[in-house]
């Protein structure tokens, strides 16, 4: 089964909260685990690994946290999941170019090549302004819904 690993699936979360703060503030890691519903202890982690690769800084004190480093515009899924995953293949064969002895005459690997490139592409210009957009009209939706 092809999926995403929890600490992509949190990662994801965890930015998608910052990106719904305002630009430039800092929100602790508290906040955003119970607001996403994931451990602290392994959100920090994931959050130091984010500051590492330029994606968040933190800051210590009474009113410390993290921040995204960049605007929501200009992070987008692939990379964030790139972050934390390294990169994605759909199939061995496409690592590299004679990974498989069959990627040659093998019908099934143009597919896969094909597949990875749409995914690949879908995932970059999936941004987390995008998603929190979509997340806050979601959430005013859910809301109407439970008033009515």
């Amino acid at each position: 089964m092809f999926r995403l690993s929890r600490a992509a699936e949190y990662t994801i979360r965890g930015v998608l909260h910052l990106s719904n703060a305002p630009h430039g503030a800092t929100v602790d890691v508290e906040s955003v685990a119970k607001a996403q519903r994931i451990p602290v202890a392994y959100l920090a982690k994931l959050f130091q690994t984010l500051a590492k690769k330029g994606f968040v800084k933190s800051t210590r004190g009474p009113d410390g946290g993290f921040m995204l480093v960049r605007d929501p515009e200009d992070i987008n899924l692939l990379e964030v999941i790139e972050a934390v995953e390294g990169p994605i293949f759909l199939n061995d064969c496409l690592i590299h170019a004679g990974q498989c002895r069959m990627d040659m005459v093998c019908p099934v690997h143009d597919v896969w090549r094909e597949a990875q490139k749409r995914l690949l592409e879908y995932l970059r210009c999936s941004t987390f302004k995008g998603l929190a957009t979509a997340a806050r009209q979601k959430a005013q939706k859910t809301a109407v819904s439970r008033e009515s």
